[in-house]
């Protein structure tokens, strides 16, 4: 993922006009470049081959059924123009959705509780990683899960470091970036990933990147993915030039 000079550049889709004109504001004071302002999906995908922005944010519900509107813009985007990056806001924690997003790409895409975008250092930080490639997943939304006792199946093997692990795993970290927050060696750290690769049986492969696996292992908890293509998509009429 690459963006265009030190400068991002970003376009926002949300119905919600008192919400969106406060992110603006936010984002705007923090210097970043709000190319586009769009209070559906489908005016977002008419218009983000002409504005060409860096980042799309978009709430997860939004006209006409206001149920997944985001999820499926995402997939959308990321097929059309995978160059762009993505942070989906929603203001309930739903795994479901979070899982969806994971499974929508495993790198440059975000999932965030608007709750968050109020701290605009939070979100400024979120956008730099997705900017930079990085998977990110509102922490609140991982530590919910993860609090929970352990699930059915290979997620009860793991042990409490391990769920810690993988907790800050889902938060789109590194191994380097958990072994400073847990004051490990990232030898350690890799220890650890390899052992919940193991635990949960993710198999080396270069069509499955382990770590998305592995999030959206615990994520699913015994329930169905909700992915793009099982909720619907965008016709390709919907993409402006």
């Amino acid at each position: 993922m690459s963006n265009r000079g030190t400068t991002l550049r970003v376009a926002i889709a949300e119905n919600s006009t008192l919400f969106r004109d406060g992110l603006v504001l936010q984002l705007e004071a923090a210097g970043v470049d709000v190319i586009g302002q769009y209070g559906s999906a489908d005016e977002l995908l008419t218009d983000i081959g002409r504005v060409k922005p860096d980042l799309v944010l978009m709430d997860i519900r939004m006209p006409p059924t206001e149920t997944d509107e985001g999820i499926r813009a995402a997939a959308v985007v990321r097929e059309k123009f995978p160059e762009v990056g993505i942070l989906i806001l929603s203001t309930y924690a739903e795994s479901t959705y979070a899982a969806a997003v994971l499974a929508i790409s495993d790198n440059a895409i975000g999932y965030l509780l608007k709750d968050r975008v109020t701290n605009v250092g939070a979100l400024l930080d979120s956008l730099q990683r997705i900017a930079a490639g990085e998977c990110v997943i509102d922490p609140d939304v991982v530590a919910s899960l993860l609090g929970q006792p352990p699930r059915r199946g290979a997620l009860e093997l793991l042990t409490d470091r391990e769920r810690t692990v993988l907790q800050l795993m889902a938060e789109g970290r590194s191994n380097a970036s958990i072994a400073l927050s847990l004051s490990l060696t990232v030898r350690t750290i890799e220890a650890y990933t390899a052992a919940i690769f193991s635990k949960l049986q993710l198999t080396e492969d270069s069509q499955t990147n382990r770590r998305v696996a592995a999030v959206i292992a615990w994520l699913r908890g015994g329930h169905t993915v909700v992915r793009p293509t099982e909720v619907g998509s965008f016709p390709a009429s919907a993409i402006g030039p």
